[in-house]
C-alpha cells in the first residue's frame, strides 16, 4: 500500500453549497475563493520568454518534479545562452518547439548535459486532491501543490501532458535533454508522453502567442525556410527574479485544498449553469486547468 495522503475534493460534492452549484459556472466558482487561497509562485520559478513584438509567455517551473532539468533552465537562462534563440517548431495541435535548435554553443557551466530521466518521483508522502473522474492513463489522478498528476500502479507519480506544459526536448533514449530545448503543448493533451520526457513546468500567462503561430509545413512541424516559413525570434528567455522587484510580473494559483477549488472541480465535472441541460458527470484531468491570476494585494 502507498502511503500518500489523498484529500478528497468529492467529499464536497453534497456539502452545503447544493443549491448554489445548480446555476454556477466555474469562472463564479473561482470568484468565491478567499485572498489566502491564492498561492503566489516564486519569482525563481517564472521562465519569461519574450517574443518580438512584445508578447511574453510566462512558464512556471517545476523543481520539486525535475530539479537537475530545472537547475539547468536556470543557468540557461542567467547566463544568456538563449540570445537568438527561435521558436523554430510549431506542430499542428501539438507542441511549439523552441531554443538553439542544433546549435554548437558550449553549455554554461553547471550544467549537465544529460540529466537523470526525471519523468517520475515516488508518490511516497505526496498530498493529493483527488480528481474524482476515472483517468485513462493511470491508476489515479488529481492535484498536488497545483500540479495535475497521476499516479500509477507501481507507487510512482508524474506529472501530465497537458495544455501549455513545458518540457524538454530530447533525442532518442537514453538521452533526457539537457534543457537546452524545450516545448510547450499547443493541442490537445498527448498525455502519451507522460513518463517519457522530464516535464519541466507550466505556462501560466500568454500561451495564446505560441499556439497562434503559423503552422510548420515540414515533418514534425519544422517551419521550413525555403517555402518561406520563418521562424518566431525570442527577444530572451529569463527568470523573474533576475528583474527589478518593480518590473517583475507575479501570479498565483488556486489551493486545490480550498473550499474554492473543490467548488470549481465540481462545476467543471457537473455543469449546471444555464448553457447546460444535461451534465457530464465527469471530467478529464487536462480540462480541470488550475486557475491563475496575476498576483493582487487584497
Amino acid at each position: 500500500m502507498m502511503s500518500f495522503f489523498v484529500l478528497m475534493a468529492a467529499a464536497l460534492l453534497h456539502s452545503g453549497y447544493e443549491s448554489e452549484r445548480e446555476k454556477m459556472s466555474p469562472g463564479e466558482a473561482i470568484e468565491l475563493a478567499q485572498p489566502e487561497d491564492w498561492i503566489t509562485i516564486p519569482a525563481e520559478d517564472l521562465l519569461l520568454v519574450d517574443l518580438e513584438g512584445g508578447k511574453r509567455i510566462a512558464f512556471q517551473l517545476a523543481p520539486q518534479w525535475a530539479p537537475v532539468h530545472v537547475a539547468n533552465i536556470r543557468r540557461f537562462a542567467d547566463s544568456g545562452y538563449w540570445e537568438g534563440a527561435s521558436v523554430y517548431r510549431v506542430q499542428d495541435n501539438y507542441v511549439a518547439q523552441f531554443g538553439l535548435l542544433e546549435s554548437d554553443r558550449p553549455n554554461p557551466d553547471g550544467v549537465i548535459d544529460n540529466p537523470p530521466p526525471e519523468y517520475v518521483r515516488s508518490a511516497e508522502g505526496l498530498d493529493l486532491t483527488l480528481l474524482g473522474s476515472p483517468d485513462p492513463y493511470a491508476m489515479v489522478a488529481g492535484f498536488s501543490d497545483g500540479w495535475p498528476v497521476a499516479i500509477y500502479e507501481d507507487g510512482t507519480a508524474s506529472l501530465t501532458h497537458c495544455y501549455g506544459t513545458l518540457g524538454a526536448g530530447r533525442d532518442l533514449s537514453p538521452n533526457t535533454g539537457s534543457g537546452a530545448e524545450l516545448y510547450a503543448i499547443i493541442g490537445h493533451a498527448p498525455r502519451h508522453l507522460d513518463r517519457n520526457i522530464a516535464i519541466v513546468g507550466r505556462a501560466v500567462d500568454g500561451i495564446e502567442h505560441l499556439s497562434s503561430l503559423p503552422r510548420g509545413s515540414g515533418p514534425l512541424g519544422f517551419l521550413v525556410e525555403e517555402k518561406g516559413e520563418k521562424a518566431s525570434l525570442i527577444v530572451s528567455i529569463r527568470l523573474a527574479s533576475s528583474l527589478p522587484e518593480d518590473e517583475r510580473p507575479s501570479y498565483q494559483y488556486l489551493s486545490e485544498d480550498s473550499a474554492a477549488f473543490a467548488r470549481y472541480l465540481d462545476v467543471r465535472s457537473n455543469r449546471y449553469d444555464d448553457f447546460y441541460d444535461v451534465p457530464a458527470g465527469g471530467v478529464a484531468l487536462c480540462n480541470v486547468q488550475v486557475p491563475v491570476r496575476p498576483s493582487t494585494d487584497d
